[in-house]
């Protein structure tokens, strides 16, 4: 048997940066329960002291909500699916797929706005194409059809569970495998046992093993599956990865600034806090045995003076105005301009003019993630549809308008490209169509796909 638990240079080096980022993103208690790995201990800083720091820890979220933002924004309207050609079974099973792409009930917008989530977080996410198991083959497209063994599904794997690769001489995968751990209960009440497994795919096959632990002994990883993989007809590893860049890569970008923003304000919470207990000063030249609290009370002498030490605040307010630009930096490094100070004073006007511009690189930046998640989606649908064999042409569109107020100005557009009398339905057509389309974007794809045969038959009368 192959060494099945065997992980990839790459996926070790990047375990224990996949883990910080994930807790950096999710904070409160994910990132609580692991706190000592991330605040700093000072030097010589007694034990107790620090575990105090500890149990005060708090987390101020900024990249996890700014990864959010870009996912809601860019999904704000869902991207537009086009499936050109006469298959109507194909149409259907589409259609189906878009309301429930993993057989969760998850709609494929849903699905690949959580890929593109785990891409700003670990700098890809997975997409796997599988299709239902079958104990024999089907003798004809009916029957295959009628078995559901033509419903592709897609499941979502993080990098985590990717834990080893090889790439053939075009940079596509030659085969992965994957490891996935859960816990299995067969009953209620019961315990449960971890179940782990591990699943190869080469260009045409797949196998799968299985261990299960929490018994007396644990087994060894039996091979539980093999066959031909759904993708196996066109000499492909059905795992499609959602990739970034580096430059893009936003957790990547602002780990470092939203650690230093961690561990300087938990500092001046604790400055602060220990600002508040003033310690008492007495000023003599007698030997002083007197105790002091707030139960008893003090006698001096006629000489004698006595106060409070109270830090004067200069370092607090350089603290705190470290703070607000370590803030702005996260901001500014993750091309959210607008949300970052600038340097601008607090309430000062700002033009309209000044906006746009600092929003024109947001757009930009949300532009090329969409490019990434339509260039993504197309090869998996495509692949999908040589796959099941049908003869229908899929485009993906959309993804680059983020203010559903912009329509009327787009519909002004159309209106006007249309008032120029150019001589071309086929122009007119897809204007129709990509208007509607965008209009409608929340509406189910059987509805959009028959408004676009209404559309089309319109043309040809």
């Amino acid at each position: 048997m192959p060494d099945i638990d065997h992980e990839h240079s790459e996926y070790v080096a990047s375990k224990a940066m996949w883990r910080k980022y994930r807790d950096l993103y999710a904070g409160g208690e994910a990132l609580r329960g692991r706190a000592g790995e991330y605040l700093i201990r000072r030097q010589k800083e007694p034990l107790d002291v620090y575990l105090e720091r500890l149990s005060r820890v708090f987390y101020e979220n900024y990249v996890g909500s700014i990864i959010d933002w870009y996912a809601a924004t860019l999904f704000r309207r869902e991207p537009v699916l086009s499936f050109e050609g006469s298959d109507e079974t194909g149409r259907g099973f589409f259609g189906a797929l878009t309301e429930d792409c993993d057989r969760r009930g998850t709609p494929l917008a849903e699905f690949f706005r959580r890929q593109l989530v785990e891409a700003l977080l670990s700098g890809c996410g997975f997409t796997l194409v599988d299709f239902p198991r079958q104990e024999a083959p089907a003798a004809t497209r009916a029957e295959e059809e009628a078995r559901g063994a033509s419903r592709a599904y897609l499941q979502a794997y993080t990098p985590e569970e990717v834990i080893d690769w090889s790439f053939d001489e075009r940079g596509n995968y030659e085969w992965v495998v994957l490891r996935t751990s859960s816990l299995r209960r067969e009953q209620w009440g019961d315990a449960g046992v971890k179940e782990t497994r591990w699943v190869y795919y080469d260009k045409e096959e797949f196998r799968m093993w299985r261990r299960v632990e929490g018994k007396e002994k644990p087994d060894k990883p039996q091979l539980i599956d093999a066959g031909r993989h759904g993708l196996a007809s066109q000499r492909q590893v059905p795992l499609f990865p959602l990739e970034v860049s580096e430059g893009l890569w936003l957790m990547n970008k602002a780990a470092l600034l939203q650690l230093e923003h961690f561990n300087k304000s938990n500092a001046l919470s604790w400055a602060l806090t220990m600002g508040l207990f003033a310690m008492p000063v007495v000023y003599t030249e007698r030997d002083w045995k007197q105790i002091v609290g707030e139960a008893y009370y003090i006698q001096l002498g006629p000489e004698d003076r006595f106060g409070w030490t109270e830090p004067e605040g200069k370092v607090y307010q350089i603290a705190a105005e470290n703070l607000v630009r370590l803030k702005d930096e996260i901001y500014r490094v993750c091309y959210l301009m607008a949300q970052a100070g600038g340097g601008l004073a607090v309430g000062a006007p700002v033009s309209g003019a000044s906006k746009q511009r600092d929003y024109t690189i947001t757009q930009e930046v949300l532009r090329a993630y969409g490019d990434a998640v339509k260039d993504t989606l197309k090869r998996i649908l495509r692949s999908i549809a040589a796959a099941r064999q049908d003869e229908l042409v899929i485009d993906v569109s959309g993804l680059d308008e983020f203010d559903i107020g912009d329509f009327s100005a787009e519909l002004e557009d159309a209106r006007r490209l249309l008032e120029l009398g150019i001589e071309s339905p086929t122009m007119r057509k897809q204007v129709y169509k990509k208007l509607a389309a965008k209009y409608l974007c929340d509406v189910r794809q059987q509805v959009k796909d028959q408004i676009a045969g209404e559309i089309e038959e319109s043309f040809k009368q």
